[in-house]
């Protein structure tokens, strides 16, 4: 019983980037040793920390020891890998260099797990600032205000509107502690529903795009992915058309994802790949698609998608370092709003009370 309940728990289980990171990493060094891959795959499961990654890679040992290919093997596991990562893995299988196929899934996960970890570091101050004030307000709303209120009311004196709205919300928030909450989580729920269909999801990414500091972030990170995947593609035996759209799985933004979508459909008519991308410039610079046009004019269009990669990784390296010092005045004034709109609420009805005394 406690076993099954366990192999239920590990379906569920998330296997991190990290955990990929470390497993390519450990399979590149042992292939190039000459350690044939099954043993590999059994000795990188033992080491695993995640139970589900280990069962994974326990069954690809298996699957390989009964003659399958690696990336055959993978394919049962896409949710996990990715398609990037079989269809990088296939090409080194027949091509005969899958260490050098390992060799660019190492660097793309790596640069993939670096720009994650400098993105979510550089959240981490702004979010405990925000929950700090939401929860700060909401202590003030519920146990601070009820108590000034109650001298406003026992007064007689008008109220002005500010005061008002700021004791309607508070007496709600007191009068319904249960249902405030539930309204709360249900329409954040109902947010994250709405963003996870088809249209919420295109609308939600347009409006980031356009948000004034994340917006360029947003940019930044998928013009690093889109130059860095790409390259890594060209770098294999893989038509472009597939290339481009097992490129446009790999970016986070819908209307990134379309327009490269739409890219390979074109370029499979035999049109370039730098004419496909000048659709919208705020999307893709004139830049990237005037180095795009260059490396597609001189053939070395793999090294210009690798140096653009570089460029933009340093420049969203650059931005996150610079992000709590960016957004801090942003929050200072949202604060300072916030505290003084709940300040007038309160001062103003004083004034009222001193003229009548």
């Amino acid at each position: 019983m406690l076993q099954s309940l366990n192999n239920y728990i590990t379906r569920f289980q998330r296997i991190p980037l990290s955990e990929k990171l470390f497993f390519i990493q450990h399979l590149r060094v042992m292939m190039r040793a000459g350690v044939p891959l099954a043993r590999a795959l059994s000795t990188l499961s033992l080491q695993s920390g995640n139970k589900k990654f280990q069962l994974i890679l326990t069954d690809l040992k298996n699957s390989i020891e009964k003659g399958n290919g690696f990336a055959e093997s993978l394919k049962k596991y896409k949710k996990i890998f990715g398609e990037l990562f079989i269809n990088i893995i296939q090409a080194g299988e027949v091509s005969g260099k899958l260490e050098d196929a390992l060799e660019q899934l190492f660097i793309q996960t790596k640069k993939d797990y670096e720009i994650r970890s400098k993105v979510r570091g550089a959240m981490i101050y702004p979010i405990i600032i925000v929950l700090a004030m939401i929860g700060i307000g909401g202590l003030m709303i519920i146990f601070i205000i009820p108590k000034i209120t109650e001298i406003f009311q026992a007064s007689g004196v008008e109220l002005p509107l500010p005061t008002r709205i700021l004791i309607g919300i508070s007496d709600f928030a007191v009068a319904h502690k249960i249902l405030t909450p539930s309204v709360i989580i249900i329409l954040i729920s109902g947010f994250f529903a709405a963003i996870r269909t088809k249209k919420g999801k295109l609308y939600f990414h347009i409006v980031l795009l356009r948000l004034p500091i994340f917006g360029k972030i947003i940019k930044k990170i998928n013009l690093s992915r889109f130059c860095r995947t790409l390259h890594s593609m060209l770098m294999t035996d893989i038509p472009i058309m597939d290339s481009l759209k097992i490129t446009s799985n790999v970016l986070g933004n819908v209307i990134y994802k379309q327009i490269i979508i739409e890219a390979s459909e074109k370029v499979a008519k035999g049109i370039n790949i730098a004419d496909t991308l000048k659709k919208d410039p705020r999307i893709f610079p004139p830049v990237v698609t005037e180095m795009i046009t260059i490396g597609e004019e001189t053939g070395s269009l793999d090294n210009v998608l690798k140096e653009m990669a570089e460029f933009y990784e340093e420049e969203v390296n650059q931005t996150m370092k610079n992000l709590p010092a960016i957004i801090e005045p942003v929050l200072i004034l949202i604060l300072g709003v916030g505290v003084a709109g709940m300040a007038l609420a309160v001062i103003m009805p004083m004034y009222s009370l001193t003229e009548t005394i």
